[in-house]
This record gives structure tokens, C-alpha cells and sequence, in this order.
């Protein structure tokens, strides 16, 4: 059973969210917030697989509820609902560990879909989509002085040279499939190469691997 915290400061927006999730029977919904700070302190006490989470609420916003959760260790899993898919709020949102985002408007289907597949640990973005997203507000990313030479990222150092051969394809966009086709591999050895990279950098899953392929500078705004 998956257990579905919902957090939206507009009730009946959280009616009718409740409403679906407890439509099937493989789900169930713990608890709702009406802000940030009330979905902390409720993944603190109830431990949810996932939180739904808006992003503009008054007080504590989703982007910091969000980080706050994923910097607490819990297992439990956010998924972004925003307005608009490019919306730097997404954004910002999958920089502070979320592990997806749709849109509000999703078809009732998207959004069930979108939750199991969070609660499973997949990322619920297109890698295509994430870099778009990625590259639309690289203005955000880290930057380094003209000459400077970075300093090493040590979530990649253990790394072998095919592991970052992958990351940075992952980080470009490409899916599984699409890596096996190129790099002449099969697609369970390009799965196996992803789970290693995320055990060894730590991300939580496939967005978060992008995200740190941009950090990283292994991979640049096209």
C-alpha cells in the first residue's frame, strides 16, 4: 500500500486530490497540510512513501519543505505539482531533492501513474524534459571564474571511467535504451551501470543524476 501525504493550501484542491488517491485500492492518503511547515512535521510523524507537494503556499514554501525533507534522510519521496511544465519553480523544486514534477492539469491517469512510479524510486520527469528544464535556467547553476580550474566533486570521484561516460550521457537526456543502442551495451548493463552511479553519488534517483552531471560541469547548457 502507498501512503500519499497531500500538501496544498487551497482545501478544496486537497479534497479532490484525496479523493483520487483513495479511488485505488493500492493507495492511501496519511495525512494533508495546509503549508510547508505542516509537511515536515507530518513526514516526521507519519513517514509517507510520497508528498505531493504545491510549491506557492504561504510561510514555508514547497522548494524548502521539500529540501527539508530530503536533508532529513526520510525514505519518503516528493513529487512537485506546478503549473507550468519549464517553470523555474520546477526547477528550483527538483534542485531541492525532489524526484519529480507535473503539472496540475495532469490527467487524473498522469498523476496515479506519476505517484507509483515516485514510490518505487523512478524519477517521474523525462530525462529530455529535465534537461530542458535544466537548460532554461542555467543562469542558476554554480559558476566558476574563466580559468579557474573546479575543484574535484568528491560525490564522483569513486566513479570508473564508464560510470562517467553514462552519467554524462544521462545528464544529456538520453534514456536507458538510448545508451545501450549507442554505446553498444546491453540495456540491463546500462541498468546496472545506473544503479551503481546512483549508489556511489548518492542520488536518489535518475533527475537527481542529471542534476549532478550539471553540477558537476560534466554536462553544459546547451
Amino acid at each position: 500500500m502507498t501512503t500519499v501525504l497531500i500538501t496544498d493550501d487551497q482545501p478544496m484542491q486537497r479534497f479532490g486530490f484525496r479523493m483520487l488517491v483513495e479511488s485505488q485500492d493500492d493507495m492511501t492518503v496519511v495525512g494533508e497540510a495546509a503549508n510547508g511547515a505542516e509537511a515536515v512535521r507530518l513526514v516526521s510523524q507519519l513517514h509517507p512513501d510520497v508528498v505531493l507537494m504545491d510549491i506557492r503556499m504561504p510561510g514555508l514554501d514547497g522548494i524548502e519543505a521539500t529540501r527539508r525533507i530530503v536533508a532529513a534522510g526520510d525514505r519518503t519521496r516528493v513529487l512537485i505539482l506546478t503549473t507550468f511544465d519549464l517553470d523555474e519553480y520546477a526547477y528550483d523544486g527538483l534542485r531541492a531533492g525532489a524526484s519529480g514534477f507535473l503539472v496540475k492539469d495532469a490527467f487524473p491517469e498522469e498523476l496515479l501513474a506519476g505517484i507509483r512510479a515516485v514510490a518505487t524510486g523512478d524519477a517521474v520527469v523525462a530525462p529530455s524534459l529535465t534537461r530542458r528544464l535544466l537548460d532554461t535556467f542555467a543562469h542558476h547553476l554554480p559558476t566558476t571564474d574563466p580559468g579557474e580550474t573546479p575543484a574535484p566533486d568528491q560525490r564522483i570521484a569513486t566513479l570508473t571511467e564508464r560510470e562517467k561516460e553514462i552519467l554524462t550521457v544521462i545528464g544529456q537526456g538520453w534514456t536507458n535504451t538510448e545508451i545501450a543502442t549507442r554505446l553498444h551495451l546491453a540495456e540491463s548493463t546500462v541498468k546496472t551501470h545506473v544503479s551503481r552511479i546512483l549508489a556511489k553519488t548518492g542520488a536518489r534517483d535518475r533527475v537527481q543524476a542529471v542534476i549532478l552531471a550539471y553540477d558537476t560541469k560534466m554536462v553544459r547548457p546547451a
